[in-house]
């Protein structure tokens, strides 16, 4: 019978990974919980946003964004599956200073999530003005409330398996929705064409743009807090369990190959969808609000990225967009709210305020985050109501994040990695490619932000 805890590894969770991919296809999950998280505040605000003020300049960074910051997600994967750690764990063992005893990432990390509730408060205010475009009786404040109220409960009580396959559902629908848009421009005033595409191959690079292209870039794809999410998802899915503890034995060598290699297929065939979403949301914002000068800011962003559907699609689709627009920024808001809950539990285990493998604090510890972080991101939207100037600035924070998460990654790969694991020379190659790349574009992004 396997272990009610997922965080604690026996023999008796063990299971032989599958061989044929239709049994593959069963196991595969974390990947696509990012995949909905990703949706909200990266393809819908962020993307759309850079495409409006750049035009099809800036394609390569959305490009590069999706594409390469995977490489760096296998490593938290692996790491998962080989060890069974919890990611602020592995922080604390990780080189370089101490303050009272906890490594620097964690302090740094712990400093840098000060700013990010700006960015999912964004999102919730998101969502409380398209329901209030809805039902106009209703004030803003009070959706946001209930929004919050709303999403607390479902973590509280734990329906995250439920919500999510809803989410996911809905989120395939509404991205048949934006490709069947993007397609129906061709008819238009705004249809794409192939000197649009190389435009945006150019590797040009806008000064006026650069910091909605730093926010884009850390929020597109996946972001460095989803790639630390990703290694909660990987072992709260059974990855660890299914390997069970190491043993050293060549039984343990197979299956923990054998789980990696599901938990690539994962990771790819998330990356797939989610480049494609991305794409399709970043044209969108390249054609039409770019030529209309239609640049998403303040309470009349949703009434903005409405028009990416209406010019295409007709007025009907505003209505469609809406009720879109609401299921994919509810479902960032859930799967970040899950998110938060447990990497915030975990960094307080490693600071020694709670025991994190005792079951009962663990729970209990997320079940009161499930009420503070919606409470906080409610107050900042109804401070500021600058949604999309609020996920900008989020997504600036999260390239820095990028880089911590890039040392890290370095670490796994080179300091606690298994010579009987140990990948290719391309594998190498790739992953060093990504993390180059990474480093480049965020320190060159953010010197142009400060500087």
């Amino acid at each position: 019978m396997n272990s009610p805890d997922p965080y604690k590894l026996t023999s008796e969770s063990v299971i032989d990974p599958p061989g044929k991919l239709f049994q593959k296809i069963k196991f595969l999950g974390p990947g696509f919980i990012l995949s909905a998280s990703i949706v909200g505040s990266g393809e819908l605000i962020a993307t759309t946003t850079l495409g409006a003020k750049a035009g099809f300049t800036a394609l390569w960074i959305i490009l590069l964004s999706c594409l390469i910051k995977v490489a760096i997600q296998f490593e938290f994967g692996k790491n998962a599956i080989c060890h069974g750690n919890t990611v602020m764990k592995t922080f604390n063992s990780l080189p370089g200073w101490r303050i009272k005893g906890t490594n620097w990432t964690i302090w740094l990390w712990f400093l840098l999530w000060v700013v990010k509730p700006l960015q999912v408060g964004g999102i919730l205010g998101g969502i409380a003005i398209t329901l209030h475009m809805w039902f106009p009786d209703i004030q803003v404040p009070v959706f946001t409330l209930l929004t919050a109220f709303s999403v607390a409960i479902l973590i509280f009580r734990g329906y995250y398996k439920t919500v999510q396959r809803v989410s996911v559902v809905m989120m395939f629908f509404f991205t048949l929705f934006t490709l069947t848009s993007l397609y129906f421009l061709h008819f238009t005033q705004y249809s794409i064409h192939w000197n649009n595409i190389l435009e945006g191959l150019s590797f040009k690079f806008s000064a006026g743009t650069i910091g909605t292209a730093a926010a884009a870039f850390g929020l597109t794809g996946v972001a460095g807090d989803e790639i630390v999410a990703y290694h909660y998802w990987c072992l709260e899915k059974g990855y660890a369990r299914y390997t069970g503890p190491d043993d050293g034995s060549e039984q343990w060598i197979k299956r923990a190959k054998g789980w990696i290699k599901i938990m690539y297929l994962d990771a790819i065939a998330s990356m797939f969808v989610y480049t494609i979403v991305t794409i399709a949301f970043y044209l969108l914002g390249a054609s039409v609000l770019h030529n209309s000068r239609n640049i998403p800011e303040g309470y009349s962003m949703i009434e903005s990225l409405s028009t990416m559907y209406t010019r295409s699609l007709g007025p009907w689709a505003k209505s469609y967009f809406m009720l879109g627009a609401v299921v994919v920024l509810y479902s960032t808001l859930f799967a970040a709210l899950a998110a938060w809950t447990r990497i915030f539990t975990d960094i307080f285990g490693q600071l020694g305020w709670i025991q994190f493998f005792n079951i009962k604090q663990r729970k209990r510890t997320i079940a009161i985050l499930a009420w503070v972080f919606p409470a906080l991101w409610a107050i900042l939207f109804l401070l500021i109501e600058l949604p999309v100037l609020m996920v900008t600035i989020g997504g600036i924070v999260t390239c820095v994040m990028l880089l911590i998460v890039v040392f890290v990654a370095m670490n796994y790969r080179y300091r606690f990695s298994l010579a009987a694991l140990s990948p290719g020379k391309m594998y190498d190659f790739v992953f060093i490619l990504s993390a180059s790349a990474i480093i480049i574009f965020s320190l060159y992004s953010l010197v142009g932000i400060f500087l």
